[in-house]
């Protein structure tokens, strides 16, 4: 005998997508590459290849996005980054870097 999934049962919450969001870094003049650098590879486990471009990025286009998830972790990450501090090699460097979370457009 089969069973036919009714409405609202587990298969059909299964098809449905969970939303996702971008933590997106901001440009500033008030931090260097190697503290974009250093602070992606301590919170976000990058390498320093990857983190290294990141710091590009936010360079030159004034953003890049660091990580893609569900909007619990992505919020984490973006506190995670305001907490982070300042730059001590730059001395005009006051706070951490800016960061906010998007929803990421349809996969």
């Amino acid at each position: 005998m089969a069973t036919i999934a009714s409405p609202g049962t587990r298969q059909e919450n299964l098809d449905q997508k969970v939303p996702v969001y971008n933590v997106v870094l901001l440009d500033d003049s008030e931090h260097t590459y190697d503290y974009v650098v250093e602070m992606l590879q301590k919170l976000f486990a990058l390498s320093a290849e990857a983190s290294w471009n990141h710091a590009v990025e936010v360079d030159t286009t004034g953003r890049t996005i660091v990580m893609t998830c569900e909007l619990p972790a992505a919020e984490f990450g973006r506190d995670q980054i305001h907490a982070f501090g300042a730059d001590w090699r730059m001395p005009i460097s006051k706070g951490s870097m800016s960061a906010i979370v998007e929803p990421c457009p349809v996969r």
